[in-house]
C-alpha cells in the first residue's frame, strides 16, 4: 500500500522545501506541481507569446516534456509570473491534470507513495490524499524569502516590488475561477511565519504519521 501527501500554500511559504525533505524522510516520490505550470509558462515566453493567450499556453502544457523541468530558468520570478498567468487557464489545467495524478498513483518501484506540492493538489489534483498540508506565512515575510532567495542568486531585487508581485500573484492566483488557492476542508494548515523549517518539517512528519 502507498500514501499520497499533498501539500499545497502560496509563493514562498516554504512548501517545496517541506516537500523534499518530508519526501527524502519517508522514502516518497517528489513532485513539484509548480515546475510544470513554471516550464509552461516560460515555453511561451521563450515562443515570443503572451502566457494569458489561451491557445499558445495550452499547447505548450500538450508539449511538455520531463526533461523540460530542468531548466534553471524556471527558478526565476519571471517563469514564476508566468506560471500563475497559464495556471489560470482551463485547458492548461486540464493537459496537466493527467500527468500530476499519474504521478501520483504510479510511483518508482521502491518507494512508499508520493509526495506533490503545488496550489491545487488537496483540492483537484488529489483529493482523496492520504494526508493534506496547507502551508502559510504572511505576505511580508513571504516576500522577505523571496527577495533573499532572489539576492542569493545575484538577481537585483527591491523589497517594495517582491511585495507587490507576491500580492498581485496571490490576488489571481485565489481569485481565478479554477481551482483557486484555498485549503482543503480536510486540510492541516501549517503557518510558517514564525517557525524555522525543523519545526515545520517535525510538526508535518507527525500530522501525516496520524493521517496515515
Amino acid at each position: 500500500m502507498t500514501i499520497v501527501v499533498a501539500i499545497d500554500g502560496p509563493a514562498a511559504a516554504g512548501k517545496g522545501t517541506l516537500a523534499r525533505r518530508v519526501a527524502a524522510d519517508l522514502n516518497l516520490a517528489y513532485l513539484d506541481t509548480g515546475l510544470l505550470y513554471r516550464a509552461t509558462g516560460f515555453a511561451v515566453l521563450e515562443a515570443g507569446g503572451d502566457p494569458s493567450d489561451e491557445i499558445a499556453a495550452t499547447q505548450a502544457a500538450k508539449n511538455l516534456r520531463p526533461q523540460d523541468m530542468n531548466n534553471e530558468k524556471l527558478r526565476h520570478d519571471e517563469a514564476a509570473q508566468a506560471a500563475s498567468k497559464v495556471g489560470a487557464i482551463q485547458p492548461v489545467r486540464d493537459a496537466l491534470l493527467a500527468f500530476q495524478r499519474d504521478f501520483a498513483n504510479n510511483p518508482p518501484a521502491g518507494m512508499n507513495g508520493a509526495v506533490l506540492d503545488g496550489r491545487d493538489i488537496g483540492t483537484v489534483v488529489c483529493s482523496d490524499a492520504d494526508a493534506k498540508l496547507f502551508v502559510t506565512a504572511s505576505t511580508e515575510v513571504r516576500a522577505q524569502r523571496r527577495l533573499k532567495e532572489l539576492q542569493d542568486r545575484g538577481l537585483e531585487a527591491i523589497y517594495a516590488q517582491v511585495l507587490q508581485d507576491m500580492k498581485d500573484r496571490d490576488e489571481r492566483d485565489s481569485q481565478r475561477s479554477s481551482a483557486p488557492l484555498k485549503a482543503a476542508d480536510d486540510a492541516h494548515v501549517l503557518d510558517t511565519s514564525e517557525m524555522d523549517i525543523e519545526t515545520v518539517i517535525a510538526q508535518a512528519k507527525s500530522i501525516i504519521s496520524e493521517r496515515t
